[in-house]
């Protein structure tokens, strides 16, 4: 079962996203992905197209509750329907 979250990264580096969208399927590896730059442009990524300097991850994703022990990382379950809208959002803003 897939399973879908919105990581926000707290930091000052104006070429990395500051809020990560992603689609983890039941091994934990990414299937889709979607990064959302501080300018409000998006990157989006794949198994079979990558945007900007998005790519899944090669390994498995820590779990939320990882992802929330480091102090720069925010991180939450979304909906699948949140997930879908961002993802479309990010397409249509590429045209």
């Amino acid at each position: 079962m897939e399973r879908y979250q919105r990581v926000e990264w707290h930091h000052g580096f104006d070429e990395e996203p500051i809020v990560i969208y992603s689609e983890i399927d039941a091994k934990g590896f990414e299937t889709r992905k979607v990064e959302q730059f501080r300018d409000g442009s998006t990157t989006f990524a794949d198994e079979l197209t990558a945007t900007g300097s998005s790519w899944l991850s090669e390994v498995a994703l820590p779990s939320l509750e990882e992802i929330n022990e480091q102090s720069e990382f925010k991180a939450e379950p979304i909906a699948a329907s949140t997930f879908e809208a961002v993802w479309r959002s990010a397409h249509e803003e590429r045209g």
